[in-house]
């Protein structure tokens, strides 16, 4: 009998909540139904807000936005149940990711900080929440991300064929997934995907994010100021690394255009910042997975025709499609590995990979709300 969990992400974007309802059986993990919920724009506008480097936000703030999110969070659950004409009754639990605020793991000490509050999504919903998934893995000395690597592996190996997952949501991470089984699972952010991308025609057009990549396809790739993108010091940075927008925003664009030192139109730069997702991307699979096969893409930025194809330009051994291609739609599998994650701690086991995030050893993640059904 299958037994049903829900996966909630907010993504880099803030406005939006991924809502998947995901069945596992004998035979997997299947997506049964998804949700997407807006976020309000005055919420996303103080999450943006909190989320910035340069701004020094006041507990109250803190506060009162991880209550805030925490209630939107269970408005989207209830809604899927709703739609879906379920029962709470009916869900084990849900893991929720959260929203990302701040991800330091090169201070001292690291932390990461995700809010959304699971107090209030366990109380509003009655369902167990499962959460802050990312700090036992920094206490054990990890990087705390990427954490869908393990996901990946369950839902994605072939014996067939040597694959990488490129997941491109805000940041763009890969997970290396060779044909043996034997081999130590590799996996980690390899920089910037839609984060950068959607910080410039935010603030150039005022639109949310580059609709299929349309914006970019638009304007001409300047190769002069990708090649000083490209000298980043992230880009050769051995793994295990993460990284999200406290590095990666437009204070980071604009800083590249200030060295440039002469006019680029904003079109063009637009162009480039798709490329460098390509490159940055594209040079992390070909020096750590050179024998790769098959490039399965997730994410928003498989939908950013000028990424995809810039990836099958650069990747000329391999064959790059959607991970549409396999049955799984790209748009929800973050959402459906952290429902996997909460199903991971409830039965006791780790959820991390410690190849990956350079943890000392393998934990068991997040910390469980139990919930009010029954």
């Amino acid at each position: 009998m299958a037994e049903y969990f829900i996966g909630l992400i907010s993504g880099t974007s803030m406005d939006g909540i991924d809502t998947a309802l995901v069945a596992f059986d004998d035979t997997g993990a299947h997506c049964v139904a998804t949700h997407g919920h807006p976020i309000p724009p005055m919420l996303t506008g103080g999450l943006r807000h909190l989320a910035d480097p340069e701004h020094t936000a006041s507990v109250d703030e803190l506060g009162s936005l991880d209550v805030a999110l925490g209630e939107v969070m269970a408005e989207a659950v209830l809604t899927l149940l709703e739609d879906q004409h379920l029962d709470p009754s009916h869900i084990v639990a849900l893991g929720s990711h959260g929203q990302t605020v701040r991800h330091r793991p090169g201070a001292a000490p690291p932390f990461s900080l995700q809010i959304g509050c699971p107090h209030h999504l366990a109380e509003c919903t009655g369902l167990t929440v499962v959460a802050d998934f990312r700090r036992r893995d920094m206490a054990a000395g990890g990087e705390g991300a990427p954490l869908v690597p393990g996901f990946h592996r369950a839902m994605l190996h072939s014996d067939a064929e040597d694959r990488v997952i490129l997941n491109l949501g805000g940041i763009a991470n890969i997970t290396v997934l060779p044909a043996d089984k034997g081999t130590p699972l590799q996996g980690f952010d390899t920089g910037p995907a839609n984060a950068l991308m959607d910080a410039w025609i935010r603030h150039e057009k005022g639109h949310p994010w580059d609709s299929e990549g349309a914006w970019a396809a638009s304007g001409e790739l300047d190769n002069s100021l990708l090649a000083s993108m490209l000298e980043d010091p992230y880009f050769i940075q051995p793994p295990p690394k993460s990284t999200g927008t406290e590095y990666f925003n437009l204070q980071w664009i604009e800083r590249q255009l200030q060295m440039a030192n002469r006019h680029i139109p904003a079109r063009n730069t637009q162009r480039t910042l798709a490329e460098l997702t390509v490159a940055s991307a594209s040079d992390a699979i070909l020096k750590h997975a050179p024998t790769t096969q098959r490039v399965l893409v997730c994410g928003g930025g498989a939908h950013n025709r000028a990424v995809m194809a810039g990836l099958g330009h650069r990747l000329v051994n391999a064959t790059v499609e959607s991970t549409e291609a396999v049955g799984l739609s790209p748009d929800w599998i973050e959402a459906m590995a952290f429902a996997w994650l909460a199903r991971e701690t409830l039965a006791g086991r780790p959820g991390n990979v410690p190849s990956v995030t350079g943890a000392r050893k393998a934990v068991v993640l997040g910390s469980i709300h139990p919930g009010g059904v029954g």
